[in-house]
């Protein structure tokens, strides 16, 4: 069993504060497995990479990704004074947002429902050691 209280549990794991910088694109909407195909492709790659294969990607998460991407390394140059040369994608992934649900008619009048889903995109970016 785990030490101490519930709430000193939640302290304790809060204080170490992660300075790497990030950007978040909340309630997108595209789905996290659309999204996730977008992401396999640019994960552990150098950022000028990483905006090549966002920039030629035929997917529509690509696009999002693209602006994201851009967002997060203008945090590191602007934040943390951090070099764009020596940035790399340490961590992006995909958790899922709220549905939206819709009605579709259908014959006979039945009706079928539609799930517009979204997901929250994030991008951590690191510097790269010589």
């Amino acid at each position: 069993m785990a030490k101490g209280h519930r709430s000193q549990i939640k302290r304790e794991r809060n204080a170490v504060k992660d300075t790497r910088p990030s950007a978040k694109l909340s309630y997108a909407r595209v789905s996290v497995t659309k999204a996730c195909f977008v992401l396999d492709a640019i994960r552990g790659k150098d950022v000028r990479t990483a905006l090549a294969i966002l920039t030629y990607s035929p997917r529509y998460a690509s696009s999002l990704l693209k602006k994201l991407l851009q967002s997060a390394i203008a945090n590191a140059e602007n934040n943390n004074g951090l070099k764009e040369e020596n940035l790399y994608i340490a961590e992006c992934y995909a958790n899922k947002g709220p549905t939206m649900k819709r009605i579709r008619p259908r014959a006979q009048g039945r009706a079928y429902r539609i799930e517009k889903r979204t997901s929250h995109l994030t991008i951590v970016l690191d510097e790269r050691s010589k």
